[in-house]
């Protein structure tokens, strides 16, 4: 199999602790090249993908020969990035979120459309262990109607962090409503389909945090066509375990709690393929039942490298790719009518 040269924009978490390596490990791609201006990153790019270019910035990016780009860069960047290889003929995949407002998003999905070039995003949550299985029990039938979804992912992250995530900017679509919650939203339209109300709750909690700081608390509410409504949090200051999963049906309710493990396994250095890769705890499978009649779901193994797997297979004309970006249009318009909902403290229709 000829092999497709794929070159990563950004050596942050995002870059060196999911792409470069789900890349690497995907049979077909190879990590061809690297962009970090930091030298540290540089370093550490070289040290990880011995055959890697790493260079200093997009521009020598542009010039290397390349079938894949994606870019993993500080969220005002993500549009602009895309745009130059969308310009060029690369297809790319776009970190998440998108863009920061709908309108961007909607220019870079037409700009690769009328160029005839291939976009995705990078809706890895999609392929957690704790959303399959979410999937899987929904599927069953067992909860009867399906009345309220609601999503937890939490940190314990008391001391803001200097970086442009802490930025209030709206430019910089910092702050967790964009960046966990572009996964919890995303993961509840996913099951749920589109949404008709929206209402949020944009706090900072955290002392220290001034007042041109993004949220570090949040919680939004979204009210599906179908009648769902979807409950999600988001907290950089929960210090203990809440449910990551709590559906409620009029049959019975599925509570999971746990995280998905694969991002803490590739900062541990393994990788698709290895024993246990993708496999959560038996302790934290999740119950379906009422009361004391309830049942254990063993939770399903997650699966982050089918992305770059059905990618490959996109980039060879054998397949779709994973993630079609009008779904994150969709995801987009939740987002910033969750950012007004909060701002102006009253639920925003969606049409």
């Amino acid at each position: 199999m000829t092999e497709l040269r794929v070159g990563i924009l950004g050596y942050g978490t995002g870059g060196r602790v999911f792409h470069a390596p789900l890349v690497a490990a995907t049979p077909g791609l190879t990590v061809s090249a690297i962009v970090t201006s930091d030298p540290e990153r540089a370093s550490r790019a070289a040290a990880d993908h011995p055959g890697a270019t790493v260079v200093a910035d997009a521009d020598a990016l542009f010039e290397l020969p390349l079938d894949l780009v994606v870019v993993s860069t500080p969220n005002k960047t993500h549009v602009p990035l895309a745009l130059r290889a969308i310009e060029r003929g690369t297809p790319v995949v776009v970190d998440k979120p998108f863009a920061p407002t709908v309108a961007d998003g909607e220019r870079l999905v037409r700009a690769a459309a009328e160029a005839g070039v291939g976009l995705t995003v990078f809706q890895n949550r999609r392929l957690d262990s704790d959303f399959l299985t979410v999937r899987g029990v929904l599927d069953t039938g067992r909860l009867g109607r399906v009345f309220r979804f609601e999503s937890r992912y939490d940190r314990w992250v008391p001391r803001p962090k200097d970086n442009w995530r802490e930025l209030g900017d709206p430019a910089e679509a910092g702050g967790l409503l964009y960046d966990l919650g572009a996964h919890i939203v995303d993961q509840a339209l996913t099951l749920f389909g589109p949404v008709t109300e929206v209402y949020a709750e944009l706090d900072r909690r955290r002392e220290g945090v001034s007042a041109c700081a993004s949220d570090d608390d949040t919680f939004v509410a979204l009210h599906h066509a179908n009648g769902v409504r979807s409950h999600l949090w988001a907290s950089a200051l929960a210090g203990t375990r809440n449910p990551r999963f709590r559906v409620l049906g009029d049959a019975g309710t599925f509570t999971k709690y746990g995280l998905d493990v694969q991002e803490p396994q590739i900062k541990d250095g393994m990788r698709p393929g290895d024993e246990g890769w993708g496999v959560e705890p038996a302790a934290d499978a999740g119950v379906l039942g009422v009361g004391d009649d309830v049942e254990t779901v063993p939770t399903e193994t997650g699966r982050y490298e089918d992305f770059y797997a059905r990618t490959r297979d996109a980039l060879l004309g054998e397949g779709e790719f994973p993630v079609d970006p009008a779904s994150a249009l969709e995801a987009l318009r939740v987002l910033e009518a969750a950012r007004v909902a909060g701002t102006e403290r009253r639920v925003v229709e969606l049409t």
